[in-house]
């Protein structure tokens, strides 16, 4: 049971990791690897700002190898807890979101609306600055209303 709740606990909290990652570091001092994909000025499949992944990647790896070498120690599912985070980012962001890969484009789902107008906003600004909706799963409750709206306006 404490594993299962370290898991949980670890995958919410890198929520919000992420979020003060976004706002202060990718679109701070670490713009340059972020700002392609703003500006979707790339032809390739993959971006810069891919580098993040390994920012996520490499200590959940090691939390779980040396928590594994240590008789599954506490920081083996805090591994697995931002493990965790990093396939819902990859499903959420890259695949429901930007559709990078070309399944599940459509949904009429008012959580994957909001989002979708959430992030939207959030590339309105191509630039470092001005941004807004820094989150990937917690969303103000203003874009949930804007999605309802959407949705009344699509019947």
């Amino acid at each position: 049971m404490i594993p299962f709740l370290i898991i949980i606990i670890t995958f919410i909290l890198t929520e919000f990791s992420a979020w003060a990652n976004h706002k202060f570091i990718m679109h701070g001092t670490m713009w340059y690897f972020h700002a392609d994909h703003h500006k979707k000025d790339h032809k390739s499949v993959f971006e810069r700002n891919d580098i993040f992944f390994l920012i996520y990647a490499v200590p959940s790896w090691l939390c779980i190898m040396f928590g594994m070498m240590n008789g599954y120690a506490w920081y083996t599912w805090v591994g697995f807890g931002i493990a965790l985070y990093g396939l819902a980012y990859f499903f959420v962001h890259d695949i429901i979101i930007h559709q990078r890969f070309k399944f599940l484009t459509k949904s009429n789902n008012l959580y994957v609306l909001a989002l979708r107008r959430a992030h939207k906003m959030h590339h309105k600004h191509i630039g470092k600055y001005d941004g807004e909706s820094f989150g990937m799963l917690f969303i103000h409750p203003k874009y949930f209303a804007e999605a309802k709206k959407l949705k009344a306006s699509q019947h």
